[in-house]
């Protein structure tokens, strides 16, 4: 039993290491490519009045909505009056790093980059320095009120001189201010909701400055890790047929939480429980695993090492010194993949995962998470009613994206008319639906290989009757699934002990 406890603590921490830095940094890993100048998108806790100064937020398991809290709440079963449960949670506090220059009278000037005499580049950029904080609190107490503990880092900053006299690297921080409360509600004999909620609690100078400029007060990739003595957590998503009303119950506010650590070695067929429960910002299954295959973090969600190492060997040398240079995590990537052993490479090459048939879709559990979880699904056909009337495939609208939250490229497209290819259902239970604007040069080719722009139902705005479904077009692809970080081996974990 302990070593599957053990087993267990080592596949819950993999797993939240790959959480804490998803999205991190991107290949190319450097600082000049596009996708690594938006940063920052999963589990971003803000200061509330830089949040709200268009309105509150609406709340939704979408950990990539900016939010000033995180709410968390789970079914546990109890084994005992002395019962105690673990949390941590966890996040990253931004850390800039700014390269700056001597000017030989013992001042410094800010640069983007500088070249020493040794060869090496030193350029300015966006760090991040992981922080957690662990709260081992009794279920009695945590049944009578509750308790509120800050989580929250001070502000910092180090100098380290570059060779040569050439100049300094400079790293600091900004005081991140947090509390996390936490609580449990009683339902029965030996069964309670528990309730972790994590909030910003700092105030933004200026709430309507931009975004970059409120990140260093933020918490990032915000997640949550629960254990316990003698506690067990009920699967949020495949929970046992007698507390799915209480699981139902429960409300989950920018995180989703599952089972974490290892799977069970045989299941009973009615539900999951455990002894960990991870709450992520990104959408997992019960369970999640960071693939065995995997030789280290490649800084992506998806099982695809084998062409990000192929990629990245293919990085021109110019390419590779600005990867060390943007980041000591970039490095420590490019010195992995040039050290890479041919039978470790070879791991790489195709896996199948699980040859599972689907459960029956009478079992009374989510079927998103199996295979052809969404037959029954048609995008083509389905509607969904907008103002009144049923818009699906064919369908003529007129595009009204919502002022806060939208994409930018969507309000460019404010008040044009577009064609409904398609209605996705998504696995937190909201519409999306694929459209091709009319005016578009590309709309036919843009249909023919499936690229859409995405609005909700509440964006758009029937064009009359003529809103109603027209011939269903031709087949679309599938909706696009939420990104999951299994694949992943970080670079440590916690091998002295779990929450």
């Amino acid at each position: 039993m302990a070593n599957r406890v053990g087993e267990g603590c080592e596949q819950l921490s993999a797993v939240a290491d790959a959480v804490l830095y998803e999205g991190y940094l991107l290949y190319p890993y450097r600082r000049s490519s596009a996708k690594n100048r938006v940063r920052w998108q999963f589990g971003v806790l803000l200061p509330r009045n830089w949040v709200e100064r268009d309105g509150p937020v609406t709340p939704g398991i979408s950990g990539s909505a900016d939010s000033w809290y995180q709410r968390t709440e789970c079914v546990l079963r109890v084994h005992g009056e002395d019962a105690v449960v673990r949390v941590r949670v966890r996040y990253l506090q931004m850390q800039h790093k700014q390269v700056e220059a001597a000017d030989g009278d013992g001042r410094h000037r800010p640069v983007q980059s500088l070249r020493t005499a040794d060869g090496v580049t030193h350029l300015s950029f966006e760090e991040a320095v992981p922080r957690e904080t662990e709260l081992v609190l009794p279920l009695a107490e945590l049944s009578r009120g509750g308790r509120t503990v800050p989580v929250g880092a001070p502000a910092g900053a180090e100098y380290e001189p570059l060779p040569s006299g050439a100049g300094r690297t400079v790293r600091r921080r900004r005081e991140v201010r947090a509390g996390t409360t936490v609580l449990a509600e009683p339902l029965g004999p030996g069964l309670y909701r528990l309730r972790v909620r994590t909030e910003n609690t700092a105030d933004a100078p200026d709430p309507q400055a931009p975004r970059g400029a409120v990140l260093g007060q933020a918490l990032l990739a915000t997640h949550t890790l629960l254990a316990g003595d003698a506690v067990e957590f009920v699967s949020p998503i495949d929970p046992p047929a007698a507390l799915a009303e209480h699981v139902k119950g429960c409300r989950n506010a920018f995180t989703f939480p599952v089972l974490g650590g290892a799977p069970p070695a045989s299941a009973d067929g009615d539900g999951a429980t455990g002894a960990y429960l991870l709450s992520a910002p990104i959408i997992l299954p019960d369970h999640p695993q960071v693939a065995p295959e995997s030789p280290g973090d490649l800084h992506d969600a998806a099982e695809i090492d084998e062409i990000l190492t192929l990629r990245t060997m293919l990085l021109t040398d110019e390419e590779k010194a600005e990867a060390r240079a943007t980041d000591p995590r970039a490095a420590r990537i490019l010195d992995r993949v040039d050290t890479m052993p041919q039978e470790v490479f070879a791991r790489l090459h195709g896996t199948i995962r699980s040859l599972a048939p689907a459960r029956a879709p009478d079992s009374g559990r989510p079927a998103w998470w199996q295979e052809h979880g969404d037959d029954g699904l048609s995008p083509t056909t389905d509607t969904v009613p907008v103002g009144g009337v049923p818009v699906g495939g064919g369908s003529r609208v007129r595009l009204r994206p919502r002022g806060r939250g939208a994409d930018a490229q969507d309000m460019f497209l404010q008040g044009r008319t577009a064609q409904v290819a398609a209605v996705f259902h998504d696995v937190d239970g909201s519409v999306h639906l694929a459209v091709t604007v009319d005016d578009d040069p590309a709309a036919e080719l843009h249909g023919w290989y499936g690229r859409f722009h995405y609005f909700r139902p509440e964006e758009l705005e029937p064009l009359g009757t003529a809103g109603a479904p027209g011939p269903p077009g031709p087949p679309r692809p599938q909706a696009p699934r939420p990104a999951r970080p299994a694949d992943r081996r970080p670079e440590s974990g916690w091998s002295d002990a779990c929450p």
